[in-house]
């Protein structure tokens, strides 16, 4: 469960990294990013050329749908945030939320038998380690970039 919560944080990231757009500092286009996320993840996860052909579309598709569960969550906590509301709000805020990360961690259950069509388990493990470790990668290179948008 950790695991899970700890991609769904990391996707939150992710589309955090893509969308930072600060006057004056260097950003990282959307495909850009793509880019990189899919070269680190087929040196650290160790695929081949045509696992990776195979894979990768699959992969960014998931990420695309998860994105769009997220952006609709963020854009209720940016209003929650400009907004006094009720207690009953709030409730009803966490519970959208909550149904946010569940439907998110329900699509990558659901890509998970995809993903055994292509790659073996040991290889998804990887790709799913590597996809941790490239989100930490780049919030530290934008926190020294002061790419990062802050509060």
């Amino acid at each position: 469960m950790k695991k899970v919560i700890l991609l769904v944080l990391f996707s939150f990231i992710g589309i955090i990294l893509i969308s930072a757009q600060e006057e004056g500092k260097q950003k990282l286009s959307p495909e850009d990013f793509k880019k990189k996320q899919a070269a680190f993840l087929t040196e650290k996860a160790e695929l081949t050329t045509e696992e990776a052909a195979r894979f990768l579309p699959v992969y960014f598709e998931l990420q695309d749908k998860k994105r769009n569960i997220n952006r609709g969550a963020w854009a209720e906590v940016k209003r929650a945030r400009s907004e006094k509301l009720s207690e009953a709000q709030y409730e009803s805020l966490i519970t959208r939320l909550i149904d946010a990360r569940i439907g998110s961690d329900k699509l990558e259950k659901a890509y998970l038998s995809r993903f055994k069509n292509i790659l073996s388990c040991e290889k998804i493990f990887k790709v799913q380690a590597a996809e941790m470790r490239f989100h930490r990668d780049m919030l530290k290179e934008f926190g020294r970039k002061g790419g990062c948008p802050r509060d």
